[in-house]
């Protein structure tokens, strides 16, 4: 596994932990890489019934690596525009068989709100609070969010979330059905890890069934599809330019300047 996630398995749990907290566990593609395989080789690995995702510090993840995003947009890092070739992990969710399970200890930002979407089950902390920032830096959706989130919350709470970047605290996510139950940090991994023993515990069959029968991974994996090209394509934009120079410049983006569509 990537230095910073770490796969531990035992009871029939498979867990991963987001281990950058000195960089709030911001995704590079190698941990994208390694978040991917992990849940894939679940399917094959007769221990595994259940996978469980949680992070160490003190943010469960501030999204993809920013760095990143700036490189592909100066033209210097290509092989990290994740959404256009394949992001492991998203390809990975799209097609799970095996139950994920989420904990989320504090804030999750982009692509760490729109994998829980694709979890069975969502554990959240007093102090989580989501947010999906996307149009806020000239992106897109990603995902397949743009299908799951209106179909979760309402297509007026998703677009005031992806275009507004409105955050949504903890006991707002559980009302609108984004989580299962809100926790005191202290209780948030052994929670998380009763609940993963607990579906581990079922009959394998009957729950893997039971999953796939509740969603659409064709569907799924076209919504991703086309959600890549034009987020691989804003990426590259003079308005994503704009907005990670603002970013790092810590001001107020000027779109004005950049032109319309």
């Amino acid at each position: 596994m990537n230095a910073h996630v770490i796969a531990e398995t035992s009871d029939g749990v498979l867990t991963l932990t987001l281990n950058r907290p000195e960089k709030k566990n911001a995704l590079t593609r190698a941990m994208y890489q390694a978040l991917g395989d992990a849940i894939d080789g679940a399917e094959f690995d007769k221990d595994v019934r259940c996978v469980l995702i949680q992070a160490e510090g003190d943010m469960f993840t501030a999204g993809n690596d920013l760095a990143d995003f700036a490189a592909v947009n100066a033209g210097e890092g290509a092989a990290n525009d994740a959404r256009r070739d394949g992001n492991p992990l998203l390809a990975a969710l799209a097609r799970a068989k095996t139950p994920l399970v989420a904990a989320v200890n504090g804030r999750a930002v982009g692509v760490g709100v729109t994998m829980l979407l694709h979890c069975d089950l969502v554990y959240l902390t007093e102090d989580s609070v989501l947010t999906t920032p996307f149009v806020n830096l000239a992106l897109v959706p990603e995902a397949a969010s743009s299908l799951t989130l209106p179909d979760r919350i309402g297509h007026a709470r998703a677009f005031s979330m992806f275009v507004l970047g409105e955050a949504v605290d903890a006991q707002k996510a559980l009302a609108w059905g984004i989580a299962n139950e809100v926790l005191p940090r202290s209780e948030l991994r052994a929670r998380a890890r009763a609940a993963a023993m607990a579906v581990a515990a079922r009959p394998p069959a009957a729950v893997i069934i039971t999953k796939a029968l509740m969603r659409d991974p064709v569907a799924l994996a076209e919504r991703m599809d086309r959600e890549g090209v034009h987020f691989s394509d804003q990426l590259k934009s003079p308005e994503a330019k704009e907005a990670f120079a603002a970013f790092a410049e810590k001001r107020a983006p000027d779109f004005a300047k950049v032109g319309g569509r």
